[in-house]
């Protein structure tokens, strides 16, 4: 769960643009997360593109191989493209995906999946954020209208945002003024352009720790994106050199 997530507010058309690299780290110390955490940031597997994100054999590719559906993947690369782009940023596709993953296991939590037109559907919603369960309590900013509950916030979609930081900063990747927390493309994107707020990028270590942290501070989660990121990039990493 995104708690307090200030994202970027609507931009322009996100299109698959440009050319993915695996970014990460090397080697790290961080005496603030413990030794442990030393070989669970992202390890950089290449310092080249792996694959031009239109690449739509690659795409298929790397889904079969690492299980993240294609419609997915999809938007993780455009993401990533849209941050390199139009940002300066290098994110990583596979940063994305490691959050998407421990997010919602990229849309399919709850028995559902991302549709063709890239939204989550059945959507996938949080539990009340009432302040029992170790949660922020945050009384209710939409309505109900994004997350269904008129008493309390709940965090939504397959990147999981809540419902008055989205109203603030969500993108629009379509450009037809309705950003959707339940579209992986724009949930994506705006969590690309939120990571690399910080810094501008997460090309080195800190970088990468520093934007997972503002994310979602929680050691445990930022050891899980950083095992699922750094196996999405070393599983397409192995495959460029078949």
């Amino acid at each position: 769960m995104v708690g307090g997530l200030a994202l970027i507010a609507a931009v322009g058309a996100v299109g698959v643009i440009g050319v993915t690299a695996i970014i990460s780290s090397i080697s790290f110390e961080a005496p603030s997360l413990g030794d442990e955490a030393a070989d669970r940031v992202p390890q950089e597997t290449s310092a080249t593109p792996v694959a031009a994100p239109d690449d739509d054999a690659w795409i298929t590719a790397v889904a079969d191989e690492t299980g993240i559906p294609e419609r997915a993947l999809v938007a993780y690369v455009a993401a990533d493209a849209y941050a390199r782009g139009e940002l300066g940023c290098e994110v990583g596709w596979n940063t994305l995906a490691g959050i998407g993953w421990v997010e919602s296991h990229h849309g399919t939590l709850q028995g559902g999946s991302i549709d063709a037109d890239g939204v989550a559907r059945p959507e996938i919603r949080g539990i009340p954020l009432d302040g029992t369960n170790e949660t922020m309590r945050i009384p209710d900013t939409d309505g109900g209208a994004l997350d269904g509950d008129t008493q309390w916030d709940r965090a939504v979609g397959p990147l999981q945002f809540i419902p008055e930081t989205w109203s603030i900063w969500g993108v629009d990747t379509a450009g037809d003024g309705g950003a959707d927390p339940h579209s992986i493309d724009d949930a994506a994107a705006t969590a690309a352009r939120y990571l690399c707020r910080l810094d501008g990028s997460l090309t080195s270590e800190e970088t990468w720790v520093r934007a997972i942290r503002s994310y979602n501070d929680v050691f445990d989660y930022q050891v899980r994106v950083a095992s699922a990121a750094e196996r999405y990039a070393s599983v397409a990493a192995s495959m460029t050199n078949r």
